[in-house]
């Protein structure tokens, strides 16, 4: 079925491009290393890139590629490589697009590990980096350098929610022939589309929205064209990042519910947020989708929705933050996100924790800041289960 011109959700059940041959309903787990030739030429053809077909898995596979097709299609991108974690999709283009006297240019509040591998593993290849806030587009204009070869932000920013203008940030790295890669792990493709605004690649942590249900790890990465997809592709490949079929199903089947799933969470951290906002014990909430959000008009501009991030401050800091979280009945105190379950953590000591108290401090990650990812679950329940956290804190 050509999906190109149906809606979001019919996509989501629809897109892929992957028929089985048996006449199953959905793509099968091909949970094989290796595909049978008809012949020796035939192989010949399939290596030789001839002929299109199955070698091995690591090379492609057909469950794979139903994903991968189909975030693509999502994301309005050429093509897609499924990887076997976010981080993997990370270092696939890290690795792709970075090497010796190279420089990056990334958001200061990155997810953690994504900021602390640059930091800590890439300058032993000659990798440069400057890690700003890219919130403020000057700021980024600063530190663009001759050898600037890659543009890598996260909107909304894990966890300090600050959007990035993301068209013009794209204009500015386009006019100095700069790639753009944006995590839109936050967001997934039913609330913003990086390419729709001239970004060049897009990924995501699929363990997050994408799969939704907290029981596979994974990621993925798109590219606008198909110069950049071969090259990322090849990096993918031959790193061996590339994800395991049946966590690829799981993830394919987690998808088909990502709009219905992203609006009920959506629609109660609204009320989440509001009723945080409002509580004596709260210090501050950052919610794109309270009028206090210092990027509240950008995010209506670029975002379809503000999401199921949330984060917070309790009066009285990280002791108080974490009576909260210790309390807490019904949110499970966990790291990651985006699933049907609603799950708190505090970046500090946690997500982020590898990067230095200075590095913390200067992108907004206080010791005070708590993350909460708002699941599916009754929202008066969610709520209930705050309020009598924070009446211990």
């Amino acid at each position: 079925m050509d999906t190109s011109n149906k809606g979001f959700s019919s996509k989501l059940i629809h897109a892929g491009g992957i028929t089985d041959e048996k006449g199953s309903a959905v793509t099968p787990i091909y949970q094989t290393s290796t595909f049978r030739f008809k012949n020796a030429d035939q192989g010949a053809r399939f290596f030789s890139g001839e002929e299109k077909g199955y070698i091995y898995t690591r090379l492609g596979n057909p469950t794979i590629e139903d994903l991968e097709n189909t975030v693509a299609e999502l994301e309005k991108a050429y093509g897609g490589l499924a990887t076997a974690s976010g981080m993997a999709a990370v270092n696939t283009v890290y690795q792709t697009l970075l090497g010796t006297g190279d420089h990056m240019i990334g958001h200061n509040a990155l997810y953690g590990p994504s900021r602390g591998v640059m930091e800590k593993h890439y300058p032993k290849l000659g990798v440069e980096f400057d890690f700003i806030d890219a919130t403020k587009i000057e700021e980024i204009e600063k530190v663009i350098k001759p050898n600037t070869k890659l543009l890598y932000l996260e909107t909304p920013a894990n966890p300090t929610m600050g959007v990035t203008d993301l068209k013009a940030a794209c204009d500015l790295a386009r006019k100095h022939n700069i790639i753009t890669c944006v995590d839109n792990t936050f967001c997934s493709p039913y609330l913003q589309r990086p390419i729709e605004f001239g970004a060049d690649i897009v990924l995501h942590s699929m363990t997050k929205f994408i799969n939704g249900h907290a029981d596979i790890v994974g990621g993925i990465v798109v590219a606008r064209d198909k110069t950049l997809f071969e090259e990322l592709k090849y990096v993918m490949i031959n790193m061996g990042f590339n994800i395991d079929p049946h966590q690829a199903f799981l993830a394919r089947r987690g998808l088909k519910t990502l709009a219905i799933r992203i609006d009920r969470a959506q629609k109660s951290a609204i009320k989440v947020a509001t009723f945080l906002e409002s509580h004596p014990k709260v210090e501050w909430v950052l919610y794109p989708g309270l009028k206090s959000h210092p990027q509240y008009e950008l995010g209506k501009k670029q975002m379809d929705g503000p999401g199921a991030m949330i984060s917070f401050g309790v009066k009285g800091g990280l002791e108080a933050g974490k009576k909260v979280m210790d309390n807490l009945k019904l949110a499970v105190l966990a790291v990651s996100l985006g699933g049907v379950e609603t799950l708190i953590q505090h970046p500090a000591s946690m997500t982020h924790s590898k990067l230095s108290k200075e590095a913390r401090e200067s992108a907004g990650i206080s010791d005070g800041l708590v993350r909460y990812s708002i699941g599916i679950e009754n929202v008066e329940d969610i709520i209930d289960d705050l309020e009598q956290a924070l009446e211990k804190a």
